[in-house]
C-alpha cells in the first residue's frame, strides 16, 4: 500500500512535513513500525491481551463496548 502525497506549489517544507506525518498516523504505519521494532514472543502477546481485558473489566467496560464506539 504505497502512500502518496503531493507537495503543493510554494508550500513550506514544514507544512508538507506535518501533512506527511498526519498521513502516516492515519494509515497506521507508525503504529505498525513501533509494534514490529522488537520481536515479542506469542506468550507475551497473549499475556498483554489478557491484561488489557482484565483492565477493561475492572473499569466497567467490555471489549464489545470499545468496538461499537469506533
Amino acid at each position: 500500500m504505497p502512500l502518496r502525497m503531493r507537495v503543493r506549489d510554494r508550500e513550506p517544507i514544514g507544512a508538507a512535513l506535518r501533512r506527511f506525518k498526519k498521513l502516516l498516523e492515519r494509515s497506521g504505519l507508525t503504529r505498525e513500525l513501533r509494534r514490529r521494532k522488537y520481536y515479542e514472543k506469542p506468550c507475551e502477546t497473549r499475556r498483554r491481551a489478557e491484561l488489557r481485558k482484565a483492565s477493561a473489566i475492572r473499569k466497567g467496560k467490555t471489549p464489545a463496548d470499545k468496538a461499537s464506539s469506533r
